[in-house]
């Protein structure tokens, strides 16, 4: 029988790479051929590529499809795309949503790579293509400085601790201190060297611009966003987004007899999350948009966290907006938008 498509399916973790080779016949029934472990570094690299040319018909182009985890498919994608390889780069949510149709039961790293081939070879996926290089180095900036923070609020807790015992110990004291000092410096390094990223490339300074013009999101929320998400690449709307962040609701129910309180998944970018936070706090504040929102979900719920959450994700999904319209913040859209209306509605009647 024929073969239409041939596609490697690739589970990705943090010391291997769990492959399934699968292919689409002409019927469009789908075959998986071969299963295969490779270590996630160079040298399994290059032993994957010579078990493919073995194993692949050269005449069939093939496709390789994968997920985003963290940063552990990076190395290999780069590779692939050393070698002029198809591959394809989709949301672990995809994967797990599209694993859950196929019925399942056992889930391992095999049925996962399984369902990967599978979701690869019953649809058309896009090609990746490398990062922008400032999106790149941005994304480690931002990363960098996030250690940073956690490091100097580590620190200061153990100075209120040492502080507040009965004898404290002056030159532990002082060295806490001096370690706090080298973070605020080495801080400012990382906020400069992003300063001077963003002004080689007058493109994404604009689009960090345009996002800053949002109440409470400040350049370095702006830059995180684009970063972690590399300019919005594989996002095709505000769902995917809070999905790809984790901020997507997740419910437990079964019949009457069991029922989960909802909340988020939190099985998403965590970099994305935790640069809303503080924004959201500016938000419920100064923006009367948010600050009602907040209000009306605390007043139904009794949990502010709760409603914290739905301003962050407000904010996050309107980051979107303002980047694939080119366009910035409207204080007052929601009004103009239902006046426009309004006057359509009484041109009509």
């Amino acid at each position: 029988m024929r073969v239409l498509k041939q596609v490697l399916g690739v589970d990705v973790a943090q010391k291997e790479l769990v492959v399934t080779l699968g292919v689409l016949n002409e019927d469009l029934s789908i075959d998986f051929l071969l299963h295969r472990v490779f270590h996630n570094k160079e040298t399994g690299f290059v032993a994957l590529l010579k078990w493919l040319k073995k194993h692949t018909d050269e005449s069939i182009k093939l496709q390789v499809v994968m997920e985003a985890t963290g940063v552990y498919h990076q190395k290999f994608a780069y590779y692939l795309d050393d070698n002029n390889i198809s591959l394809c780069i989709v949301l672990p949510n995809k994967i797990s949503s599209y694993l859950r149709t196929l019925e399942t039961k056992t889930i391992t790293d095999k049925t996962c790579s399984e369902a990967i081939a599978h979701f690869g070879l019953s649809r058309k996926l896009d090609n990746w293509t490398r990062p922008n290089k400032t999106y790149k180095v941005l994304q480690q900036l931002t990363r960098e400085r996030d250690q940073l923070v956690f490091e100097r609020t580590t620190i200061k807790n153990q100075i209120h601790a040492e502080e507040s015992e009965s004898e404290p110990n002056s030159s532990s004291v002082k060295r806490f201190n001096a370690r706090i000092k080298f973070i605020n410096k080495q801080e400012k390094e990382i906020k400069k060297e992003i300063d001077k990223w963003l002004n080689s490339d007058e493109r994404i300074k604009g689009q960090v611009e345009k996002i800053t013009t949002i109440p409470g999101i400040g350049q370095l929320t702006a830059v995180t966003i684009l970063a972690e998400t590399n300019g919005f690449e594989l996002i095709r709307n505000k769902k995917q987004l809070t999905s790809y962040a984790g901020f997507d609701v997740k419910e437990k129910q079964s019949g009457t007899s069991v029922k989960g309180k909802p909340k988020i998944s939190k099985r998403g970018n965590r970099y994305l999350r935790k640069c809303m936070h503080l924004p959201s706090l500016s938000a419920v504040k100064y923006n009367e948009t948010y600050k009602d929102l907040y209000a009306r979900i605390v007043s139904k719920s009794g949990v502010k966290m709760k409603a914290l959450i739905a301003v962050q994700r407000k904010m996050l999904e309107l980051t979107y907006v303002i980047f694939k319209n080119n366009t910035v913040f409207e204080q007052d859209y929601e009004a103009k938008k239902r006046v426009l209306l309004l006057g359509e509605d009484t041109l009509t009647s």
